[in-house]
């Protein structure tokens, strides 16, 4: 993941810039927030995230951020009971407007790992 910052032009009144960081945890916190994702892969959950920000996401979120738009790659743990295929949508429809909302920049490409199930006991 790159650290340097992308660049988003104003035309006639600036630049933004953004940090690959912050459209990291953009990304994160939409995941969250559907319903049947538990947490990130790795244990992390919004307490977690919003402690230790983009470093506990590890390689557990990768953003890719470019001319074109972002690409986003993370690895979920779904609560046990919610359909796959729905949720995963969900989380990837979730992840492409909140990153369009907030940088204005394109979603592209949003693929999602599912690594586990969380099993109530």
């Amino acid at each position: 993941m790159e650290q340097e910052k992308k660049t988003v032009e104003k035309s006639g009144i600036g630049t933004v810039k953004i940090a690959d960081e912050v459209v990291t945890l953009i990304v994160a916190y939409a995941a969250l927030d559907v319903d049947g994702v538990a947490y990130i892969a790795g244990n992390v959950d919004r307490a977690i995230l919003s402690k230790g920000g983009v470093r506990k996401l590890g390689k557990n979120v990768k953003v890719e951020v470019s001319k074109n738009g972002v690409k986003a790659e993370l690895a979920i743990i779904l609560e046990y009971g919610y359909n796959i295929p729905a949720t995963s949508s969900k989380v990837q429809k979730r992840i492409k407007t909140a990153v369009e909302t907030m940088t204005g920049l394109k979603g592209l490409d949003v693929d999602i790992r599912i690594a586990g199930n969380n099993i109530p006991e």
